[in-house]
This record gives C-alpha cells, structure tokens and sequence, in this order.
C-alpha cells in the first residue's frame, strides 16, 4: 500500500506541472479531474511515466498526460527532432515531409508538427489532407528533403495515435540518428517547444504528389500485356476507413484494371473504425464486409489495405470457391515466386537483382531464391531493415522486392516503407497471369508449395503487462539463452542463432559468427525436420513472440492441403508444450 501511495504521490507532483499556463485550458481541466477523482488509476495510467520516444518515434493512447499522445507531447519529440535535423545538416536549411492517417487527431498533430518545424527554421512540406505512409516516404526521395513525420498508429486500435520519423532516404530512422534523436528529445522541456509556427516555410502538397506516386507505382509492373488481356479482373477493395480510399483505385485503373468495386462502409474516412473491432488487416474479422460485397458481385478477389495503407490483406478463392484469407508469408511467398518467375520469362533478369526478407518469414522464400540463382537477403523484423539493404546495396545490386510475415512488401524501390498501393496492383496482376494461365491465386499457392515445399507457420503471443511482466519477459529470454531445448516438436535442433552474440552454434558445437548490421534481442532454434522457431520481445508492446514455421515434406498437391494443414497445427500445439506456453 506503501508502494502505491509514493507512486500516486509522483504521479500527482507530475500532473500538477500540467496545471501551468503553458497548458492549455482543455487539457488542465482534464488534469484536473484526474486529480480530483477519488479514483486514481486514471492519474496514474496518464502520468507514471513519460511516453517514451523510441527507435520508430511515439506511439501511444490520446489524452491529457506524460504517458499518452497528445500535443504536448508530440510538441517535445518535434523540437528534439528538429534539434538533432539542425545539427545534423548545419550549412543549409533543411527542409522535411509531415503527413498524417485518418485517425481522430491526426491533423491537429501534424499541423503541430509542421508549426514547430518551421519555428525552428526548418522548411516542411505539408500534406494537405491524409495520405499513405508509403507516400509520406516517397515524397521525402521526391523532393530530396532530409527528414520527415508521418502521424499515424499504423494498425492499432482507435484510442491509439503515434508518429513515425523518417531519414533523409525515405526510411524510418536507423542508427546512429535513432540514438541521437532520443537524446535530443529527452533534453527537451515544455518551455523550449517553439510552437508558434511561421507559415511563410510551411508549403501545402498533394494532387501533384500523388501524380508522381501513382506514376512510379507503374515500375512494380511485371507484365502489362497480362493485365490488358484481364483487364476485367473482378476486384473489391476497402481502405478501412483510410488513406487508401483515393489512391488505390486510382493506382489500379492506372495499370489497366477496369473492374473494381469498393466496400461503401469502409470508404467513410473516420478515425473510430465503426465498422471493424479493430481495424487490423491480419484479423480476419475485419475482412468480413468485404468477402460479403466480394459474394455478392461475384468478386476474383478481396483486398484490404490497413488505415495508413503500408500494409495489405488479401482474400482469395479455394479449391470449394469459398473465400480464404492468405496470411503474410504467403502473400510474401506469392510476391517473390511472381517476380522471379516473370522476369526471368521476360528476360528482365541481369543476374545482379535481390531480394530482402525479415529472419522470422517462411524459408520457402529461400528456397524459390535459391532455385532461380536470385540472391536473398535476411533481416531483423521491421521494415526499416530491408530498407537499409536497399540503401546499402544502391548502385551495385538491383532490388526487386522484399516483405515481412506481418503483412508488408514493397516491389520497387522509390520508396523504402511497406507499400500497400504498389502490392495492392501487383497481387491484382498476379491474380490476372493465374487466370491467364487458368488458375486462381489459390491454385498459384498450392503450386508454389508444390514445387518449394509446403510450410505453416503460426505467431504465438505471450503478453505480459506492467513492469512484472517486463521483467517475466527479461528471464524467460535469459532461461532461453541459458537452456535452449534440445528437441522442438520431436525433432532434434540442430541449429541455434543468437542474433544478441551474433553467434550460430550447429549440434556438434561448432560457433559461426552472424553477419547482421546490429544485435538484436532475438533467438532462432532450427530442426532436424525442417521446424524453425524464433522468438523475441515485441519493441513496441508488453508482449514476447514466438514464430513458428513447420514443413511437411509429404505434401504434393492441393488435395493434401487440409491434412498437412491439419498436421501441421498439431505439431505447433507440441512445439507450445516443449516451450512451456
């Protein structure tokens, strides 16, 4: 009780700083009332701790406090970013990209962000309204600036709003300017916050911006002549209440799809998601006004794009004709077969291209690479990586695609985020090249799995909230690293990669070191059978993942689908046992 009472003493000398003029009259009313309240959980989720600015930027629930997303506290982040822009390009006038989702604050916070920018003498090129992450990033390459912001929480639910900062290559920030900015941001105090803007080095874009993106959308085209031949694709689309709504449809009819249908519901730009429990493309639940106008108009398939459209799902048709969502490693999977396959028939394959995908999606990819002489390249989960790869890479190697299990690809390289637009019109042309060839994609997946071998991989999440459950997390990866298990599903591990030593030890205890750019908190064991597991502590959320990835080597067509599917279920529930979940 003791405990608690110093915590609600700290909280409450902490929430009495926002009592001050520098805050405006909304948000010391609402502190107020947090103060008053007999009830002080609210005063203490509000004010426990300072919401921090991490490696991607702030991500966090709205409201009043140091531990929530609002102006004050975007104000903080933006002038310590604009601090270390400052000192990090001193003999010119940097200039930036801010741009915002759909969700509820988005504007006021970007405009915040525009206006300290500009105090403090940088030049920022505004959005005028809400617009893709993928185009935040292009346009930053676009217009050559040397930083950006896009407001937006990607997927979370809608009490959430976030900013993601960005780097002079239109990719999130890596090191050394990750680190940096963060010890520029935690120098800041509320006092220091330029807030008053100066509107003559605030310039507005849009329609000319989605111009140039929806034209350089058009390179992640394999074959025109496909797409004209099935032009008549039948495609319903929903943005999910966001910024896909303009841009997707109009990137489409621009590679020649002339048959698309959208869900009217989703088309509303609203920042509450009415229609979805969480506007999610990786839950199936959110899919499900699109499969119904999908059964309706008779649709070849359903697409969603998540409400900052870096992310996509994608709803095709089974062997029954019923619908069936594709998880991300088999988008991933289907992407990377596609572009191999077809510019190697076209002769668009020099032999310097790669590809890029994150350590914990499906090896299958690795084996279509190896097959086809294309070099893959593995990296930590986050887009940011495989856009350092690309980076790294420019002018010596060819990048032609790159995605993650967690539903994000980008096929081309004028921007380094994931980018739904571009994936959304190529998965339309693979769909196409499928029913050239008299397939679905569903018949495409079953090929590929096939020809590569057949793998199911299923993400196990163990949340631990609070600061026991950081600390829970802490030793389980400790217990891991300490006494990995010797056997997984049945079979013996053979391979252990421990990406924080950057060490891989084979059976017979032989050390090889691993080339990776940086340490991670991550641990892979590989089996005897083919069974890969990785796990690591989310960066963003109080949880630990587990990733699982079985083979079954007996698969050889689409009619041992379900029985290998089924199979394969069985040995993840083993797999959870022998890791104690």
């Amino acid at each position: 009780m003791e405990n608690n009472a110093q915590l609600i003493a700290q909280c409450e000398a902490r929430a009495k700083v926002w009592l001050s003029p520098a805050f405006d009259e909304e948000t010391r009313k609402e502190v107020q009332a947090m103060l008053d309240a007999e009830d002080k959980s609210a005063l203490i989720d509000a004010f426990y701790q300072n919401l921090e600015f991490g490696t991607g930027g702030l991500r966090g629930i709205m409201g009043a406090g140091t531990n929530r997303m609002n102006k004050y506290i975007v104000g903080m982040a933006t002038q310590g970013f604009a601090n270390y822009i400052n000192k990090a390009f001193p003999n010119m006038q940097p200039a930036v990209v801010v741009g915002h989702d759909c969700r509820n604050n988005g504007r006021m916070f970007a405009e915040t962000v525009a206006d300290i920018f500009s105090a403090n003498g940088i030049k920022v090129y505004l959005f005028e309204s809400l617009r893709p992450t993928p185009e935040i990033s292009f346009a930053i390459r676009q217009l050559k600036c040397q930083a950006g912001v896009n407001v937006t929480a990607s997927h979370n639910p809608r009490e959430y709003n976030g900013y993601k900062a960005y780097w002079d290559d239109g990719a999130q920030v890596l090191a050394p300017h990750d680190k940096g900015i963060i010890d520029e941001v935690n120098k800041v105090k509320i006092e220091d916050v330029k807030f008053q803007g100066n509107k003559d080095l605030i310039i507005p874009i849009g329609g000319e911006m989605d111009w140039d993106y929806i034209a350089a959308v058009k390179e992640a085209m394999v074959d025109q002549d496909v797409i004209l031949r099935q032009k008549d694709l039948n495609i319903v689309y929903s943005p999910m209440h966001g910024t896909g709504r303009v841009i997707v449809p109009m990137a489409l009819r621009s590679w020649g799809f002339q048959n698309i249908h959208v869900v009217p519901e989703q088309m509303v730009i609203d920042g509450n998601f009415p229609t979805v429990v969480s506007p999610n493309p990786e839950n199936a639940e959110a899919m499900t006004l699109g499969m119904k106008l999908g059964t309706k108009l008779n649709a070849d398939l359903v697409i969603a794009s998540d409400p900052d459209a870096d992310r996509l799902a994608i709803v095709c048709r089974n062997a029954k004709g019923e619908w069936e969502i594709l998880n991300g490693n088999q988008t991933c999977m289907m992407f990377c077969w596609y572009i191999i396959a077809n510019k190697k028939k076209l002769g668009q394959l020099k032999g310097n291209e790669f590809l890029v995908k994150t350590i914990v999606t499906t090896e299958v990819i690795a084996e279509i690479a190896k097959k086809n002489g294309v070099e893959l390249m593995d990296c930590y989960t986050g887009f940011k990586w495989i856009a350092n790869e690309i980076r790294v890479n420019e002018g010596k190697k060819k990048y032609i695609g790159g995605g993650e299990e967690s539903f994000g690809f980008l096929p081309f390289d004028k921007v380094r985020d994931k980018d739904s637009p571009a994936s959304i019109c190529l998965i339309c042309e693979i769909a196409s090249w499928a029913r050239d060839n008299g397939m679905t994609l569903y018949d495409l997946l079953m090929n590929i799995y096939k020809e590569y071998g057949f793998s199911k991989e299923y993400t196990i999440n163990v949340v631990r909230p609070g600061k026991t459950g950081a600390d829970e997390i802490k030793q389980m990866m400790t217990d891991f690293r300490n006494n990995p298990p010797q056997t997984l599903g049945g079979s013996k591990v053979v391979l252990v990669k421990d990406y924080k030593t950057l060490e891989a030890k084979d059976a017979q205890g032989n050390v090889t070191k691993l080339d990776m750019p940086d340490t991670s908190n991550v641990l892979q064991w590989f089996c005897e059978d083919g069974t890969k597991v990785s796990v690591r502590p989310s960066g963003t959320e109080p949880k630990i993942k587990f990733y699982t990835e079985v083979k079954d080597a007996s698969f050889s067509g689409a009619a041992d689908y379900e029985r290998c599917t089924k199979a394969a279920e069985a040995k993840i529930e083993l797999l959870k046992k022998d890791l104690k979940l």
